[in-house]
């Protein structure tokens, strides 16, 4: 390998590769399209599953430091009715296997585990292309490029390095979520915390639902969720944040006022996040020199995974790197024959779920089973 491992995408997946290669001391650069770490907020709470977002951190040697982040309480869990009404709940015991995160932190202590300069910041891919013996050329909006002989897109959803492999695409996924915060909320809002509790709310519907998670302090993050066409959604000015947050609250008219206030008190405006799926069970031939990680190669509808296989990726590419040292080609095939049916895999199980929660006369009852077995798995 002639020159670095070059990874497009500085989020968890891509940070969880390029530190499982520092450790085995295998040469890496990131080029990541936002201009600083801080750019842009990253998001709220992640379950680390123990069965792959843990191995991951446990292949990039952070295990002790990735306890220091744990938030204690977070895996309680509660489901209400649309009165408030307790329905099912579940402490946090701290026996299970899904810790809870704040998913900036853990960015950070990936990223603060890779020497400096390993991150290009502001390299936003223009495209791609490729050259003779395997080797890829990356141009960035800077009207700089980059080649290199082993190309990783860990790039997301509107990924730039995918169509080299596939020219698979992601389509909307019939459902969408509008994230709204409350900050301060004990205080300014005690009734809605003390109904969210001291780890995640779900309290759903036919066809919408609203969920939130108590993130550090005594914030809460609620994702308002709707499964609707994406046209319905035109009718709202999102840039009016108090028109936005009227409409949406007016579609759970009658709902406990302690669980709407998630979206009428609002201290942020809502932001509109529509789901996008790649297909199920996603394959590709084995193309030299270029591989995909996380969003960038399977796609699904939300439903916790995303994250921790991103970061298993990662951590197994790495893996497989170090085992093959002079042989990219076979490390990629041991990877992406290991990826690709656990991708799919969990892909099934989500449409499953999908389907339950779709069962209009039956949604709760089934949203508790689902969440039920979660908690201490």
């Amino acid at each position: 390998m002639h020159t670095p491992v070059t990874i497009i995408g500085a989020g968890l997946g891509g940070l969880a590769l390029a530190r499982v290669l520092h450790v085995h001391g295998i040469p890496v650069e990131v080029h990541e399209a936002e201009p600083s770490p801080m750019a842009r907020l990253q998001g709220g709470m992640l379950d680390i599953h123990d069965y792959n977002g843990q191995l991951a951190i446990e292949a990039a040697g952070l295990t002790e430091q990735f306890r220091g982040l744990i938030l204690e309480g977070r895996q309680a869990m509660r489901v209400l009715g649309t009165d408030g009404t307790v329905l099912f709940e579940k402490d946090d015991d701290g026996t299970g296997g899904r810790p809870e995160v704040q998913r900036g932190e853990l960015r950070r202590l990936l990223l603060d585990s890779l020497p400096d300069g390993t991150v290009h910041w502001g390299h936003k891919v223009t495209g791609a292309r490729t050259l003779d013996g395997g080797r890829h050329e990356v141009s960035f909006a800077d009207g700089t490029s980059v080649v290199t002989s082993l190309l990783v897109g860990a790039d997301g959803a509107w990924s730039k390095i995918r169509p080299l492999l596939t020219a698979a695409t992601p389509e909307y996924a019939g459902e969408v979520f509008v994230e709204t915060y409350l900050y301060d909320a004990d205080t300014k809002h005690p009734a809605t915390a003390k109904a969210v509790g001291g780890g995640s709310l779900m309290v759903p519907a036919a066809g919408k639902g609203i969920f939130a998670h108590r993130e550090s302090g005594d914030t809460l993050h609620a994702y308002v969720s709707f499964v609707r066409q994406l046209e319905w959604f035109d009718t709202i000015d999102f840039t009016d944040a108090a028109e936005a947050a009227a409409k949406i609250a007016a579609e759970f008219d009658g709902w406990a006022p302690e669980i709407t206030a998630l979206i009428t008190a609002t201290d942020t405006a809502p932001v509109l996040r529509p789901h996008y799926t790649l297909p199920i069970g996603l394959r590709w031939a084995r193309v030299p020199g270029v591989t995909l990680l996380g969003d960038a190669a399977h796609l699904m509808p939300a439903n916790g995974e995303g994250a921790n296989l991103a970061m298993l990726d990662g951590a197994e590419l790495g893996q497989a790197l170090a085992a093959h040292p002079g042989d990219v080609e076979t490390a990629l095939a041991v990877y992406e024959e290991a990826m690709f049916p656990r991708a799919a895999k969990v892909g099934e199980e989500g449409m499953v779920a999908s389907k339950l929660l779709s069962d209009e006369e039956n949604v709760v009852q089934n949203l508790i089973e689902v969440f039920s077995t979660l908690g201490g798995s």
